[in-house]
């Protein structure tokens, strides 16, 4: 058995995205104790940039230890008690997710349930409101199956008006699309560090604000979840230091420094630049005689979803990509299985030079597969695109 040697993809899928090469050697930096002086230094820091990436003034602003569904899970079992009715919008493979870890925990879903690809509208949460008890709204930002964007600062405001608390699923949204979590009102929101951060999976952003913290201090019944249980994990995090479990200390190294680059760049300016070639991307693909699974006002910068055009096998069209030009692409997920390619344009990944190249790509492996296109018009729009602005 050899050494490992993976292929040097660019991955432009719905996640995970290239690791940055800053991200890398951070991880690369010898490991200490996740109690060690040093370690404990790099906890705060991290903490700290995690504020100002969310935009917030929470104390608790942590990366759980695991995976975005993780953070998914952390989420909910702390904020879901048995019985509790929780409103959720319903428009994709991870707000179904979302909707099953909900009934799990004994929470009682009141399901908004949309096309995958559309949006949840606000007078929808009212009138889920005005037949129910729910005391949270559940909605995912960024749905990373269908490429929508979901609005919230009007959402965030009727929920505040029921009294009830914001849980938002902002994955594949986190530094690459507007997220105001002070200024909306979001209560709890997670996110995951290999998309818009270009950094390994492992340590997962979350933002719990006091409103929901007092909820889950205040529980009527225990957090059935030892390992997620933010009591827990906040006496860890914060300045009592009390042991809780061992923190993955290599993967917070990439974390803290994905989150120095995000803020080095600027916010405002990193959010336009992934709308800014998103833009671009739509519009070589309508060019081109394609289509986006999305409304033009609800398309997501991060993650742009392309309908299949009929007769086009999917999967050979992304393995000719894969194999020609050493792309990954992703595949269409639950009912937009074989209907649509999720091209990531995620942090450093959002880029004119890869929304010119998968440009080309898609071309060339759509006419290897006797799809018929106007030669060259996908690029040259996008280049007339980044001409105009």
């Amino acid at each position: 058995m050899e050494e490992l040697n993976p292929p040097d993809r660019l991955l432009l899928g719905a996640g995970p995205s290239n690791v940055h090469p800053r991200v890398a050697r951070a991880m690369a930096s010898p490991m200490v104790g996740h109690l060690d002086p040093y370690f404990i230094e790099v906890m705060d820091e991290t903490k700290n940039l995690l504020s100002k990436a969310f935009k917030t003034r929470s104390k608790f602003s942590i990366p759980v230890s695991g995976t975005g569904t993780a953070a998914m899970e952390a989420s909910i079992c702390n904020l879901v008690e048995e019985g509790d009715e929780v409103i959720v919008g319903v428009n994709g493979f991870f707000a179904e997710r979302m909707a099953e870890m909900i009934r799990r925990w004994g929470g009682k879903t009141i399901e908004i349930k949309k096309r995958w690809g559309d949006i949840v509208t606000k007078e929808e949460i009212e009138d889920a409101f005005k037949t129910s008890d729910a005391n949270l709204v559940a909605l995912v930002q960024a749905e990373t199956s269908t490429g929508a964007l979901q609005p919230l600062e009007d959402i965030a405001k009727i929920t505040r008006a029921y009294d009830a608390l914001l849980l938002v699923d902002a994955v594949t949204s986190f530094t690459g699309v507007e997220l105001e979590i002070d200024e909306w009102g979001v209560d709890i929101c997670y996110s995951s560090p290999q998309k818009c951060l270009n950094c390994p999976p492992g340590a997962s952003p979350v933002t719990v604000n006091d409103r929901a913290m007092n909820r889950v201090r205040n529980r009527k019944t225990p957090i059935r979840s030892l390992y997620f249980d933010f009591t827990l994990i906040e006496r860890y995090w914060n300045e009592r230091r009390m042991y809780h479990h061992t923190a993955p200390i290599v993967n917070i190294y990439g974390l803290r420094e994905a989150l120095r680059l995000a803020l080095e760049e600027g916010l405002e300016a990193r959010i336009a630049k992934h709308r800014r070639n998103s833009e671009a991307l739509v519009a070589g693909v309508e060019a081109a005689g394609l289509s986006m699974n999305t409304e033009k006002e609800f398309t997501l910068p991060s993650l742009n979803a392309i309908r299949v055009p009929e007769g086009v096998d999917d999967a050979k069209v992304r393995q000719i990509l894969l194999d020609l030009f050493n792309m990954e692409v992703g595949a269409g997920l639950g009912e937009l299985k074989k209907q649509v390619w999720r091209v990531g344009l995620m942090g450093m990944n959002s880029s004119e030079r890869n929304v010119l190249f998968v440009l080309e790509a898609l071309e060339v492996a759509l006419r290897l597969e006797g799809h018929p296109l106007k030669k060259g018009a996908a690029v040259h729009a996008a280049i007339d695109y980044y001409n105009l602005q």
